[in-house]
């Protein structure tokens, strides 16, 4: 075959001639994302691209953007890092949503509207269970055989904290034993599947199919593309939806969903924190905080209803918001925080993200980790190691006595919480050290936390308080940086959403950071609010109309080598012409507004009329200023390879053209090219994990 190759004009003028780098193969080892592998140019001979005429951005959205195959439910999966849930909408119904069953099980003190994220495999490694169902088995295992299973909990933040998350990387279980990550999201994503297709035929009467279902799974805006193609993969592996028919699964922003919610909101449906503190996020049904109007209207609900009435209006609170206003929305979990700023468009509210997601990992796991280190400190690192691993299940009892607790911990609390030591932790210590846990506590110095007779530990109000700060003032110190930007100022309300933001100490915190700047907004049932939104989206995933891009896109190209300009090492001298290698063509940068379905286009044409086939490879980078392929952190995430055979019989131009088109916009990315003598086309989903 020949070489592979195209040619064309970047939009300038006919001296500044081009080539694209679409006719290079490039091996994995090769794409090191730094400059550190050599220039694909020099490996693979004269397969030159050069593009034709002006290149041209079209706004339009595709067509095809809107046609929505036809589903009869709507069904999104929160898969939180410590809940998880979900909820479903008829299409027929869309005003009604259904949360998902209540659960077996539950703890003291916490509501179980959603489920423990945590999974059981057998000593097999085959599912067992989900949830507290999962939980509560591991709990009965005798010490020993415990050591066996496989039990994982928390582990969606693994996706956030590995920096070159692959289709191979792994998770390490409770008894430090390690399995596939995407094993694990799959048995879990096919566990809600099998619950909710259940559900679903229980509630119709007949056998509900999964091809009826159009799925949609939350993820948080902060995770970079590779954990949120992660999750698509496994939904696949689990058979929510599949490569063909990738239109029947939506990855959804958490905070998005949140805001697509928020609008909906009416009066009795949420607290404005005012000077009086609500309590536990909710305040009494008929006072909504001292900036509303009091709001007279029942509730509409009972309490232990999942079925929850969305009117099709805008809510009261919307209705206050003009053309242009911006809101901030955060989200804040068990892993991480989210905040996304919005801007209103009218007539319809549609949504415009106005400033890319930021975050981080401050969710209220933290609170955990540092309830971890206090044990450290007062019974000793090695000791508490030790344990986790010879005593997992005690472990895990231990953390869901703390989780209750941390529940009751409040800015104005003034009696002691206590915290019951399971006895294997007590036995297991004095075996370990040779004397008591009270004794311990004696010499630890730490003063604010004593040993009961009950055989609990006893902290004071203050030592609670101290283990939410650090996190908190993260979440902080986060929110007032993204104030700070020009972006931000003039924001009419915030939104504070999630599990964690059920917290009085982080209501309080950041009513008292940001009260006097902007209203601070509390939906009801607040842990809800992204699975109620997500289920929305489903619906009519075309509400946001404008994104930021989270990367920096492009191809390679050559360009013709300019002295002085170009770098010596990107010199190629081919058939008399000398071209300058690996220039990054850039079709969007970073943190750059896109609309809905936004198509950018390119055309190239073959570099040799004998040419049978050509390759353009797509590159990304976090970095708006990218002049080469080779830069350090460019990624190599898409192939097109065109069939370039097939033409014969019509007259072909000696200048064939070669369309690239990449659509934006979306939470996902695609890529096309297009023979425009033949129509032949290839289609590519940006990819981010195989690369």
């Amino acid at each position: 075959m020949d070489s592979v190759g195209v040619y064309g004009f970047c939009g300038c003028t006919a001296k500044n001639k081009v080539k694209c780098d679409s006719r290079w193969e490039i091996t994995a080892s090769e794409m090191a994302p730094t400059s550190a592998y050599s220039s694909p140019a020099r490996s693979l001979g004269d397969t030159g691209v050069t593009p034709l005429s002006p290149s041209h951005t079209v706004n339009d959205a595709d067509p095809n953007v809107s046609e929505q195959q036809a589903f009869l439910v709507v069904v999104a999966v929160d898969f939180g890092t410590t809940s998880s849930g979900y909820a479903y909408s008829f299409t027929k119904e869309p005003e009604c949503i259904h949360v998902m069953r209540r659960w077996e099980g539950g703890d003291p003190g916490v509501s179980n509207q959603k489920t423990p994220t945590t999974i059981l495999l057998t000593p097999e490694r085959k599912f067992h269970s989900f949830g507290y169902a999962a939980r509560d088995f591991y709990h009965d295992l005798d010490p020993n055989e415990a050591k066996q299973w496989l039990y994982l909990e928390k582990f969606k933040m693994k996706l956030h904290t590995t920096g070159d998350l692959t289709m191979d990387t792994d998770l390490m279980a409770a008894n430090g034993k390690k399995i596939k990550a995407l094993e694990i999201f799959a048995y879990a994503l096919r566990y809600f599947k099998e619950q909710a297709l259940k559900e679903l035929s229980d509630q119709t009467g007949s056998e509900f199919e999964n091809s009826d279902v159009r799925w949609v799974i939350t993820v948080p805006a902060i995770w970079k593309q590779p954990a949120k193609q992660f999750m698509r993969q496994a939904a696949y592996q689990a058979g929510l939806a599949s490569p063909e028919n990738a239109e029947q699964l939506i990855i959804a922003l958490e905070p998005e969903a949140a805001s697509i919610y928020c609008r909906k909101l009416r009066l009795h449906q949420m607290i404005e924190l005012s000077s009086k503190a609500a309590v536990n996020g909710y305040s009494a049904s008929d006072t909504v905080g001292a900036g509303f109007a009091q709001a007279k209207e029942h509730i509409r609900r009972n309490r232990q209803s999942r079925t929850f009435l969305v009117e099709n209006v805008i809510g009261e609170i919307w209705s206050e918001l003009e053309e242009g206003d911006k809101y901030v929305v955060v989200d804040s979990g068990g892993g991480t925080v989210d905040l996304t700023v919005h801007q209103i468009r009218l007539p319809e509210g549609h949504l415009k993200e106005l400033y890319k997601a930021t975050g981080g990992p401050y969710g209220s796991l933290g609170v955990d980790y540092e309830f971890e280190k206090l044990l450290c400190k007062i019974f000793g690192e090695d000791f508490i190691e030790q344990f986790k691993i010879k005593r997992p299940a005690a472990w895990v009892d231990l953390m869901i006595a703390f989780e209750s607790r941390k529940r009751a911990a409040a800015p104005d609390r003034t009696n002691p919480l206590n915290i019951t030591l399971p006895f294997s932790f007590i036995d297991y210590y004095k075996k370990f050290r040779g004397h008591s846990v009270e004794h311990a506590l004696r010499k630890s110095n730490v003063d604010f936390v004593k040993w009961s007779s009950q055989g609990m530990l006893r902290m004071s109000p203050d030592a609670m308080n101290a283990l939410f700060k650090p996190t908190i003032d993260s979440i902080i110190e986060h929110l007032r940086d993204l104030f700070q930007k020009p972006e931000v100022s003039t924001v009419k309300f915030l939104f504070l959403v999630g599990g964690f933001a059920e917290a009085p100490l982080l209501q309080q915190a950041v009513h008292a950071a940001f009260g006097d700047q902007c209203r601070i907004i509390i939906p009801q049932d607040v842990g809800l609010t992204i699975l109620k939104g997500a289920v929305l989206f489903g619906l009519d995933p075309t509400v946001i109309k404008v994104r930021r891009s989270p990367l920096t896109y492009g191809v390679g190209v050559l360009n013709r080598y300019v002295e002085g300009k170009h770098p010596p090492e990107k010199l190629l001298v081919k058939d008399g012409t000398r071209w300058c290698t690996d220039v990054f063509d850039k079709f969007i940068s970073a943190d750059q507004s896109v609309a809905l379905g936004e198509l950018v286009k390119r055309s190239y044409t073959p570099a040799k009329p004998s040419q049978l086939v050509i390759v353009i490879n797509i590159y990304s980078s976090e970095l708006d200023n990218v002049s080469f392929i080779t830069d350090p952190g460019v990624k190599k995430c898409g192939t097109l390879r065109l069939d370039l055979t097939g033409a014969s019989g019509t007259a072909v131009p000696t200048r064939r053209e070669i369309q690239t088109l990449m659509q934006f916009g979306d939470t996902e990315i695609k890529a096309m090219a297009v023979d425009i003598a033949t129509s032949k086309s290839v289609k590519v989903g940006i990819d981010f994990l195989n690369y």
